[in-house]
């Protein structure tokens, strides 16, 4: 599904117009994207969380070269699923 659609099956159950979903959408997002930048946690109950992790410095190959490089620490966003999401994907 694209994000198009998405607003749209939001809009549909909401009973907003595609314009104003969309708005909340993209607000929804960026706040989302606003806390993990700043580290912080966020906890949906239900639906999951979204934090970031470190993953640390570490030793790789280049493939092409086969010379050992060292690819740096990169802070990654995550998502875990909670009970409620897994139960109703698990649902079918």
């Amino acid at each position: 599904m694209k994000k198009n659609e998405f607003v749209s099956l939001v809009a549909e159950r909401t009973d907003m117009s595609k314009k104003d979903t969309e708005k909340v959408i993209d607000a929804a997002f960026a706040a989302i994207g606003d806390l993990m930048m700043q580290g912080d946690r966020l906890v949906l109950s239900g639906f999951g969380s979204f934090e970031t992790k470190v993953r640390a410095t570490r030793s790789g190959r280049n493939p092409r070269t086969g010379e050992v490089i060292e690819i740096e620490q990169a802070t990654l966003p995550v998502f875990k699923a909670g009970r409620t999401l897994k139960d109703k994907v698990n649902a079918k």
